[in-house]
């Protein structure tokens, strides 16, 4: 059965996957728990299925260049100027007071000083598809909060991928051979002139013949061979960058996929690429849970707790600390912190490294698994208490009126419509509506989206529609017709169920943006929705139409889908 060891490996580690990454979902955790339950499950620790100890790190290493290569795709030094002046202190410092933890707690236990800073600097990095994740369901990517974690996020990334590039240079130091001075700095001046060769190689050549590659691809019209040109790129870029320049695979992925992001092809090439990087996104937690003994929990119950606390606590008092320090608001500060809370795939990669060059033990490993899975686990719990603190903080301000630009609901409110969202399509919408003298009321998670709101003289809620309470601020029994302009159909749908339990005898209209999604609305009880890329054509259509040549009888049958 040997040869068939490959396909065992792949077979157990998507379906187990799948299998708790769904329960891990139904009980609204992360998916990353599941996926390292699964490996755990088929790891040597536990009972039953074993995979192939020699193919799993294999395919841990493929998923390390394809997340590094998403996280190279998706950067942008734009964001992180923005919010340079808060995010680049702040994560440096909190990476500093992190890893000082952890280096104690390191010390404690009686290990290295290099076992102490790898082991810190595991700890002191934030996991970006659980943050990222995070902010997305709460819509909060493009808000000022959001890109302040998002900055910060992206400072944290750069650190780790230059720790990863340094520890193999000094790790005779960082296990405590005698090593002379003169030869610890000629390996480090020999690796970051490596580094320096190879990212001057990237600015000069790759930069010009990434993108003009990309575009002679794309001009091809083949999707497939779009598609297997943007992972030869990642994958030939981080094999090269390794062979030839001596660098780690993942560095290689990280600037293959920033050179990629100067194409206008990079939108197109992070969609098409998506479901093989999550494929082996996937494929990597699962090796890592592999790697994890969970008798740890019960042998080193106590170090456990250390740690968690250190990611949990610790870790979230520093930054919460520093972005009070810079002047930003409590709600700001809260935010950051919580999202900062939890550890992921760098500290597994750090970790995974450190065992390699035999910097840490093993019972490091254990331990960073043990606090990645614990905290990843209570983020979400964090992030839930901070909604509803953030909610009653709104709520009372509202009931105070201490807020002078508060527009208030009236309390002889009737035949009013209840907008919820008030971003870029929800703004356009509210000024025509109140053009035409319609009475209104808008409800918004954003801060930034309602005090602009109340600025335009309407009543406006602060908090998640999906909360019952929330809704019931806007007297939607009294009201005529909500439109929902918030672009995600899962929340809409759950917010109009709730509707239609208040109100029966409301007319729903929402937002989709393909027909699965117009046939979740309208079964969830909306009675129309609108597809943005239907009515754009439509309008398109109409001004071809317009055209004297094509005046006549011509019309278009209407876009909107109602029921």
């Amino acid at each position: 059965m040997h040869h068939t060891s490959l396909i065992a490996i792949l077979v157990a580690g998507f379906v187990l996957a799948f299998i708790f990454g769904m329960i891990a979902q139904r009980l609204r955790l992360s998916p990353l728990v599941g996926y390292l339950i699964a490996g755990i499950i088929a790891g040597p620790f536990t009972p039953g299925f074993v995979g192939d100890q020699t193919l799993a790190p294999q395919l841990a290493e493929i998923g390390v260049i394809l997340l590094m290569f998403g996280v190279g795709l998706h950067f942008s030094l734009g964001d992180l100027l923005e919010v340079k002046a808060i995010a680049l202190p702040g994560a440096i410092l909190q990476i500093v007071v992190a890893t000082a933890l952890g280096w104690g707690m390191a010390w404690y236990l009686g290990w290295s000083h290099g076992a102490g800073l790898v082991f810190g600097l595991a700890l002191s990095v934030a996991s970006t598809v659980v943050l990222l994740r995070a902010l997305e369901e709460r819509r909060l990517v493009e808000t000022a909060k959001g890109r302040i974690a998002v900055g910060w996020l992206i400072v944290e990334d750069l650190a780790m991928v230059l720790a990863l590039v340094l520890l193999p240079a000094l790790s005779g130091l960082l296990k405590g051979e005698d090593t002379e001075g003169s030869a610890i700095w000629s390996q480090l001046f020999v690796t970051l002139a490596k580094v320096g060769a190879f990212v001057a190689f990237m600015l000069i050549v790759g930069r010009r013949v990434i993108p003009w590659i990309l575009e002679r691809v794309a001009g091809t019209g083949s999707r497939e061979l779009f598609t297997l040109c943007v992972l030869a790129i990642a994958l030939g870029v981080a094999f090269g960058s390794a062979e030839l320049f001596g660098v780690s695979f993942a560095l290689g992925a990280f600037f293959a996929g920033m050179m990629l992001n100067e194409s206008e092809f990079s939108h197109q090439a992070a969609n098409e690429t998506l479901p093989l990087r999550d494929a082996f996104a996937v494929l990597f937690f699962v090796s890592v849970g592999m790697l994890f003994n969970p008798m740890i929990l019960i042998e080193e119950p106590l170090e456990v707790l250390a740690v968690f606390a250190i990611i949990v606590l610790g870790k979230s008092a520093a930054a919460y600390a520093l972005v009070r320090a810079f002047g930003k608001p409590n709600s700001t500060a809260l935010m950051i912190s919580a999202s900062l809370a939890q550890i992921g795939e760098f500290s597994f990669i750090l970790a995974t490294l450190g065992i390699e060059l035999k910097i840490l033990p093993k019972e490091g490993q254990d331990l960073i698994l043990a606090g990645a899975l614990m905290s990843i686990v209570v983020n979400p719990l964090l992030f839930a208490w901070l909604d509803r603190k953030q909610a009653r903080e709104a709520a009372a301000l509202q009931e105070a009126q201490i807020d002078p630009v508060i527009a208030p609901v009236p309390a002889d409110i009737d035949k009013h419509v209840i907008l919820i969202g008030y971003g870029r399509v929800g703004s356009e919408l509210a000024r025509l509506l109140t053009e035409h003298g319609v009475p209104l009321v808008v409800i918004d998670g954003e801060d930034s989206l309602i005090a602009k709101a109340r600025a335009a003289g309407l009543p406006a809620i602060l908090g998640n529609a999906v909360n019952e309470r929330v809704l019931r601020e806007a007297v939607p029994e009294r009201a005529t017709t909500v439109m929902l302009a918030i672009p995600q159909a899962l929340e809409a749908g759950e917010i109009i169920a709730k509707l239609r339990e208040i109100n029966p005898a409301l007319s729903i209209v929402a937002r989709a943006h393909s027909d699965n999604e117009v046939r979740h609305l309208i079964q969830h009880g909306a009675d129309g929705a609108v597809m943005a890329e239907r009515e754009l054509a439509h309008s398109l259509a109409e001004m071809v139409l317009a055209a004297p040549v094509y005046r006549g009888d011509r019309h278009l049958p209407p876009s909107t889908a109602l029921v």
